[in-house]
């Protein structure tokens, strides 16, 4: 694993929240990237990390990050020293905070909805279509500048995208219905009352099914002529979201029909395959981006979350269905594979494919 030849400077916008702390835990010690700056609301601004952030994870904050000063987006409170910025904004202030960001010469790395689903902005998983990276030239002749914005997906559409695109370039993927079983964490924190969720399940998410629906096309269409925008993939997806009472990961069933005839044990080989070849030797990326397991019963929120530090997609249940179609189940850490890690990977890939330096 070749890094920079010295660390790169990043800041975490939106640092005291859920995804934000996620953020600083991974960056607090990693091997490329040197966390100088924290960014948050007005209220936050000023107060030290350790005094604005409700930490909420069981790895302790670092003294010198918990010592740092909060600021605020505001321009007028100065520039960015970060050469990459992690955004985990909400999205009522994402929007203008990251194109601001971007034009001033920033590497916005995002985890907000706002821009995936524009032209030229690369809405990326590492290993699934790193490929699409290519839309930055086209990205920053639109902004005037060497900045630029890089998302990744919603935290449902991962898992079931990762597990898709072994099956859609092998045989084509025409259609999936797929039904989530989504952790509270990924409503942030402190995510629902206690009187809503437990004993309960709720069958809505707003603008959930919308995301899923869509980002999955993106990710797995082909780049057009002239790298300025992406063809999506012709699959039509109907999804289904459910909210229950686990703290992480997202547990997706899908039913899938393939334009080519796909059996059990080829789909099988397929995901072996696909997860040895598109390992990616970067420092946040899983030996295994996909897992099958064998069991009956698996994969399971609660025992198989954290597999390859929370980075591996799991997948079990494949069966097939009468008339063609395939049904799996998968699994994914929402708040890691889905949201923190997949935006540190980025950053990661972005630095190898020299992107930034």
């Amino acid at each position: 694993m070749t890094g920079p030849s010295r660390k790169i400077l990043v800041g975490v916008l939106g640092a005291t929240g859920a995804v934000g702390q996620r953020m600083v835990s991974l960056l607090a010690r990693h091997p490329w990237f040197d966390l100088v700056e924290l960014a948050a609301s007005e209220r936050s601004a000023g107060r030290t990390y350790g005094e604005a952030a409700s930490w909420r994870l069981a790895d302790p904050l670092p003294d010198a990050i918990a010592r740092m000063r909060v600021r605020a987006l505001d321009p007028g409170t100065g520039s960015f020293r970060a050469r990459i910025l992690f955004s985990a904004l909400d999205a009522d202030v994402a929007g203008e905070a990251e194109s601001r960001l971007a034009s001033a010469g920033h590497a916005v790395v995002s985890n907000a909805k706002n821009h995936r689903m524009a032209a030229d902005v690369p809405l990326v998983i590492a290993e699934v279509n790193r490929e699409h990276l290519a839309l930055i030239p086209a990205q920053r002749r639109r902004l005037g500048s060497e900045g630029f914005i890089v998302t990744n997906p919603n935290c449902s559409s991962t898992g079931l995208t990762m597990a898709l695109a072994p099956i859609h370039e092998r045989f084509g993927v025409a259609s999936v219905v797929a039904a989530t079983l989504q952790a509270v964490s990924g409503a942030g924190y402190p995510g629902l009352p206690s009187m809503d969720i437990l004993d309960n399940a709720v069958p809505y998410i707003s603008g959930e099914e919308e995301k899923i629906e869509r980002e999955p096309r993106k990710m797995l269409g082909r780049l057009a002529a002239g790298a300025g925008e992406v063809d999506e993939a012709a699959i039509e997806i109907a999804a289904m979201v459910h909210r229950v009472p686990v703290v992480d990961g997202h547990l997706v069933s899908a039913f899938v029909t393939t334009r080519e005839r796909a059996d059990p044990a080829a789909v099988l080989a397929a995901w072996r395959e696909w997860s040895q070849a598109r390992a990616l030797d970067l420092p946040t990326a899983p030996a295994e981006p996909l897992l099958y397991l064998e069991a009956p019963d698996r994969p399971q929120t609660r025992l198989d979350r954290e597999r390859g530090g929370g980075m591996t997609t799991s997948i079990g249940r494949l069966r097939p269905v009468p008339g063609g179609a395939l049904r799996f189940a998968c699994l994914s850490h929402n708040t890691l594979r889905g949201a923190a890690g997949a935006s540190v990977l980025n950053a990661e890939l972005l630095v190898r494919e020299k992107y930034v330096s």
